[in-house]
């Protein structure tokens, strides 16, 4: 789609710009002011899926009048638009809805439920509840239905997928065999939301489904079979933009042009789709909550660094820089008095090529971690080696020690710096070969 726009903006002008133009709804971002404070840590684009049934075509179900995000996406375009992180939101997630004003849908007054019917007061009150949820600010929300998801995979001339067995769900029309092959725009909806022909049949196991296809989307949009046609472009654009409600920042050609060029810049091998990390909820097996490390992804979203890093490259430091900042040893102590604290942390500090002269544990119960040493310029330099090389978010204090002593208070799971833990996701990138 970005690429599309940015040189169908080339090409196009009078009736076209002015049909394309017209092509595009409009919505209310919020529906009162964010308590998430502004950050300009790259952008945030909340992407829904909407499964309202309210076509003039048949074929996906009677209307109900109900409208819920099918999918959702918070995509983060990192500063200096070097990669893409897209995070499926799981539509059973759990959580406390917060209440939201009337946009044009009705108003809500909040309540504990599941984030993908917050769409039925309107892409604000889905704004807002992801923001509670993440902690994150958005910037933009980008709607698209089911005919609309059809009508863009079918401009683009069908998307190329390969399975790896055949895949068979009449509840939504999916009847496909395995390996590579095109489907059009109904069969991509059908792949993308079916449930009972993967896994367990829950929410969850469709999420890799949903990789595959937007991952093809993405190879498709870029590709010469779409770019080097005119006619197929156009089909694209006027296809895309029919089928978006868009906030009101991104309701001009213009807005959508300068989004489309900010991604452009992504190489298709930064642009990653994963699933936000999580685990059963509480009060229903069969709903989720986000997991421990879903805080963590949400956390380097904001401050505009990797989701996963390479670990092994983290703490890059050459052979001399590391055996001149070795001089002093180190002693370890327990002060949060968990078992086997300061042994775990001694055996890292000895794999790092530390010396740890002794461990111990503190007599009475620490609260805070600290890292002390003694006032030499030796030191200085061996605890800022040794902090970087464990990944501690720690600043040394000059005391009454002989060597390098680090107590680890209550506090000690928050020394660790975010952007260096690896995470375990379920991720593809979007230029991985399909079968891959």
């Amino acid at each position: 789609m970005a690429v599309a726009l940015v040189l169908a903006l080339l090409v196009t002008a009078g009736f076209a710009f002015l049909r394309l133009q017209g092509n595009i709804s409009v919505s209310a971002l919020r529906a009162s002011d964010s308590e998430i404070p502004d950050s300009s840590e790259g952008l945030s684009v909340l992407v829904l899926g909407s499964d309202s049934r309210d076509f003039s075509s048949a074929g996906f179900g009677s209307d109900t009048g109900s409208r819920r995000s099918d999918s959702m996406l918070l995509v983060h375009v990192s500063p200096g638009n070097e990669r893409i992180e897209a995070i499926q939101i799981p539509r059973d997630t759990v959580m406390q809805r917060p209440a939201c004003a009337d946009t044009g849908s009705g108003a809500y007054a909040g309540g504990y439920g599941m984030i993908n019917s917050a769409l039925n007061y309107g892409p604000a009150c889905s704004v807002a509840a992801v923001e509670a949820l993440t902690a994150v600010r958005l910037d933009h929300f980008i709607e698209v239905d089911f005919e609309g998801f059809i009508s863009i995979i079918d401009a683009l001339g069908g998307v190329k997928v390969c399975l790896a067995q055949p895949m068979s769900d009449p509840k939504a029309n999916l009847d496909l065999p395995a390996g590579r092959q095109e489907l059009d725009g109904t069969d991509a909806l059908a792949l993308a939301r079916t449930r009972h022909a993967v896994g367990d049949g829950s929410d969850l196991a469709r999420l890799g489904n949903q990789q595959k296809v937007m991952s093809a989307i993405v190879q498709r949009a870029t590709s010469k079979e779409v770019l080097a046609r005119p006619d197929r472009l156009y089909s694209f654009l006027d296809a895309t933009t029919s089928s978006m409600t868009v906030d009101p920042q991104l309701s001009s050609l213009q807005d959508l042009a300068s989004l489309a060029a900010r991604i452009k810049e992504v190489p298709t091998d930064k642009i990653v789709f994963m699933t936000m990390p999580n685990q059963p909820a509480p009060s229903n097996a069969n709903r989720v909550v986000p997991a421990p490390d879903a805080t963590l992804i949400f956390e380097r979203i904001k401050q505009g660094i990797p989701v996963n890093p390479d670990s092994d490259s983290a703490t890059v430091t050459s052979a001399a820089e590391q055996s001149a900042n070795r001089k002093l040893p180190l002693s370890i102590v327990n002060g949060a008095h968990v078992s086997g604290l300061a042994g775990q942390f001694a055996n890292d500090a000895t794999k790092q090529g530390y010396t740890v002269i002794s461990i111990a544990t503190a007599a009475t119960l620490q609260a805070q971690s600290k890292l002390l040493i003694p006032d030499t310029d030796d030191a200085t330099s061996t605890a800022a080696a040794f902090a970087k090389a464990m990944n501690l978010d720690i600043t040394a204090s000059v005391a009454e020690v002989e060597s390098i002593e680090l107590i680890l208070g209550q506090d000690y799971q928050d020394l660790e710096r975010p952007e260096k833990k690896p995470v375990q996701l379920n991720s593809r990138n979007a230029d991985q070969d399909l079968c891959g």
